[in-house]
C-alpha cells in the first residue's frame, strides 16, 4: 500500500482532479464566445487562454480554489485572513494602468492591455510560503517578469526594480489604518527579477485573478516569503540602489530585504523551521520548511557567497 508523504494534502482537501480538467477543457469554447481578457473588461471568473508549463510546475496537488481565495494576507483590505475575500468585491481592477519610471530607456504610463498583449499566458503550479509559517500550492496563470522588464530596456544603472501597490482607501478599507506606511512597496534585485521563476500573475485556476489575490496583476516570487509577491501593481521603477520595502521599513528587525525562505533563520517571534499546509486541517502535523521554499536547485546560485543569516 502506498502511503502519502506527510507534506501531501489529503485527496478530500483539494479540488477534484476531474472538475479541474473539465474546467480547462471548456476554456477554448468560452474564449471563442468572446470571454477574453483582452476583449471586454474582465473580472474574476473570466476564463483565460493559456498553456501549461510543466517545466516550472510542482508535481503535487494544488490547494482548492476556495482555500486560495478565502484565506489571504492582503492588509489593504484588513488584517484578518477573511477580510480580503469579504471586502474585495468593492475593489475595481478595471480599467488599470502601470507607470514605468527610473533607469530605463522606455518610460511612461501603460494600460493593462499594453502590458499584457505581447505575452502568452501559461500556468505554473507554485508553492507559496508565508512568513506566518503556512503554505499553499497554487496554479498561477501569468508570464515571466523578465519578459516584461526587457521591453522597457533597463539601463546599466538599473540594479534593482521597485514596485508599488495601488492606493485606494475608499475601496481598500485597510489603507485607512496605519498598519503600514501606505502605499505598499516592494523590490527585487535585477537578477532576481529576471530569473525565469519570477512570474507576473494575472490569474489562477484558469480564471482572472480575484481582487483578494491581487487583481489585476501581481508578482509571484516562489522562493521568497509571500510578502515579497506584491499585489495590484501600479508602478514599476528601475533603481540603482536598494528600494525601500514596506515590511522592512515597518519592522527591520523582523523583515529583511531578501526574504528568502530559510528554515534556519527564525522570525523573532516564531520558528520558521516547520510549516502548516492550508487545507490539511488544524490538527495535521506541520512539515519541514524547505530552503528557498523547495526551489534551491534553481535559485541558490543567486546568493553564492552571501551570509543568508545576515542578509535575511
Amino acid at each position: 500500500m502506498k502511503r502519502p508523504k506527510p507534506s501531501e494534502p489529503r485527496p478530500s482537501e483539494i479540488t477534484p482532479r476531474q472538475a479541474y480538467l473539465d474546467r480547462r477543457e471548456v476554456i477554448g469554447g468560452l474564449l471563442a464566445a468572446g470571454a477574453s481578457l483582452l476583449g471586454a473588461p474582465a473580472s474574476a471568473g473570466t476564463r483565460l487562454d493559456y498553456r501549461k508549463n510543466a517545466r516550472f510546475s510542482l508535481r503535487e496537488p494544488s490547494n482548492s480554489y476556495e482555500d486560495i481565495t478565502t484565506y489571504n494576507n492582503f492588509y489593504e483590505f484588513g488584517t484578518d485572513k477573511g477580510d480580503p475575500a469579504r471586502l474585495a468585491p468593492k475593489f475595481r481592477p478595471r480599467p488599470w494602468s502601470v507607470t514605468v519610471a527610473g533607469e530605463a530607456e522606455v518610460r511612461g504610463t501603460f494600460t493593462l492591455e499594453d502590458i499584457l498583449k505581447p505575452h502568452p499566458l501559461e500556468e505554473r503550479v507554485y508553492r507559496l510560503r508565508c512568513v506566518e509559517a503556512w503554505s499553499m500550492v497554487i496554479p498561477w496563470i501569468g508570464f515571466p517578469l523578465g519578459d516584461l522588464l526587457k521591453r522597457f530596456r533597463p539601463t546599466s544603472r538599473a540594479r534593482y526594480v521597485a514596485f508599488k501597490t495601488v492606493l485606494r482607501p475608499e475601496e481598500m478599507p485597510g489603507q485607512r489604518f496605519p498598519v503600514l506606511d501606505w502605499p505598499y512597496v516592494e523590490g527585487l534585485r535585477m537578477d532576481e527579477a529576471m530569473h525565469p521563476l519570477t512570474l507576473v500573475a494575472v490569474g489562477l485556476y484558469g480564471e482572472v485573478l480575484p481582487g483578494q489575490n491581487g487583481a489585476p496583476l501581481r508578482l509571484v516570487v516562489p522562493w521568497k516569503y509571500g510578502f515579497k509577491s506584491i499585489k495590484s501593481i501600479v508602478e514599476i521603477r528601475f533603481t540603482e540602489t536598494p528600494p525601500p520595502t514596506s515590511w522592512n521599513r515597518s519592522a527591520p528587525q523582523e523583515y529583511g530585504f531578501y526574504a528568502n525562505v530559510n528554515p534556519d533563520v527564525d522570525h523573532p517571534r516564531w520558528s520558521q523551521a516547520r510549516e502548516r499546509r492550508i487545507g490539511a486541517g488544524l490538527f495535521a502535523p506541520r512539515v519541514p520548511t524547505l530552503p528557498f521554499n523547495g526551489y534551491a536547485e534553481q535559485v541558490a546560485g543567486l546568493y553564492r557567497g552571501m551570509d543568508l543569516r545576515k542578509h535575511y
